[in-house]
């Protein structure tokens, strides 16, 4: 199975790369990336990443005021304490997401490599959580190209989610935007989760918009 993934990847691959890749039929049939989601619903799409920070008081926010959130996690961030994430998938408004497996830039990498990263995050959440492979894929700092989108769709991923805000406090707390309507809001499992989690709530509140599931949205938005 890992090398007719492999060998069907690099043949797309080469095919794009041989003279579909200057054209308007690229990205043909390939999983679409997606940024903000077109929709005239009043909602925002919260979004958290890798996973290694297990915050009780970001959990206690997302379960208590039932916020639809997609976690792009990485397996080895969830292994040690896959109860933290278990409880918020549990209540249904929580979904798993792809995230890769070591957080590399997927553009440096061989098909062999991108195999590995996307179906392998893929197999080990699903094997984790119990239930089917992700259809999202997070690609680590949002580095995507057509060769990125090959090897996704062959792991079965459905679109590549990048986002519209980043609320993460690194080195310090990032402005905050006006959102709009269908904006993605990224976030990461940092020790400022919490805070981050609120002062994106809060934005959203602001703006007259609710945190929605975002896998509905896309598909009622004709994006998948």
């Amino acid at each position: 199975m890992w090398r007719t993934r492999v060998f069907v990847a690099a043949l797309a691959s080469l095919s794009l790369a041989l003279g579909a890749a200057g054209s308007a039929e690229a990205g043909v049939g390939l999983p679409p990336v997606v940024s903000h989601v077109p929709t005239q619903d009043k909602v925002v799409f919260i979004t958290i990443d890798d996973g290694w920070t297990h915050d009780p008081e970001a959990a206690r926010i997302l379960l208590e005021e039932r916020v639809p959130v997609s976690l792009f996690l990485l397996p080895g961030a969830t292994a040690y304490d896959t109860g933290y994430f278990t409880a918020l998938t549990g209540q249904g408004r929580a979904t798993v997401e792809n995230h890769t497996v070591n957080h590399p830039d997927l553009t440096t990498l061989d098909a062999a490599g991108k195999d590995a990263e996307v179906c392998g995050a893929g197999e080990r959440l699903a094997a984790a959580f119990g239930g089917k492979e992700p259809k999202l894929l997070r690609p680590p700092y949002g580095a995507v190209d057509d060769a990125v989108r090959v090897a996704a769709k062959a792991c079965g991923v459905k679109a590549l989610v990048t986002w519209t805000y980043d609320f993460t406090t690194w080195s310090q707390t990032p402005p905050t935007p006006q959102l709009k309507a269908g904006d993605i809001v990224l976030l990461h499992f940092t020790p400022t989760l919490a805070a981050d989690l609120r002062r994106a709530l809060d934005a959203a509140k602001a703006a007259g918009l609710k945190p929605a599931a975002l896998m509905p949205q896309l598909k009622a938005a004709g994006v998948l």
